[in-house]
């Protein structure tokens, strides 16, 4: 994919188109989205308070993980597109050879399917769409609960 080593940051910085995007398997879609969620759940507890990096830790464990991201994107399956849908069901189908510690296998998939469509966001560089789903997911849980 990166044929010059000297544009490797012009390359990785570059948006895909969504063909190009969807031809990526979806387990590495997961694979990217799930640093992108992780991401965004960091920087949201960092910017709520100057806390302990092990406080900032123990917080963030409870919106990253599997049965928290299931119940995020149950909730939000009926404002995704045609699209985003169709990335989600190919990342909670997508065989993996990992199996879940204390989460259930269902939790597991569709985890692994919001990550998927973090990814697949991430890599078309349509972070306006990663903000408005993470708004309407996790950042509103976490509102509504402190």
């Amino acid at each position: 994919m990166f044929p010059d080593k000297s544009n490797i940051l012009t390359d990785i910085c570059t948006p895909l188109s969504e063909p190009q995007a969807r031809m990526y398997s979806p387990l590495t879609l997961a694979f990217l989205g799930d640093a992108v969620y992780s991401l965004l759940v960091r920087n949201m507890l960092s910017l709520s308070a100057n806390k302990p990096t092990g406080k900032l830790h123990k917080e963030s464990i409870q919106y990253v993980n599997a049965a928290f991201q299931a119940q995020m994107i149950r909730e939000l399956l009926p404002v995704l597109t045609e699209d985003e849908t169709s990335v989600f069901k190919r990342g909670r189908n997508a065989h993996s050879s990992h199996s879940p510690k204390n989460q259930s296998d269902a939790d597991y998939r569709y985890a692994t399917g919001l990550e998927a469509l973090y990814g697949y966001l991430y890599l078309c560089g349509n972070t306006e769409r990663i903000k408005e789903i993470f708004e309407l997911s996790t950042y509103k849980f976490y509102s509504e609960n402190q």
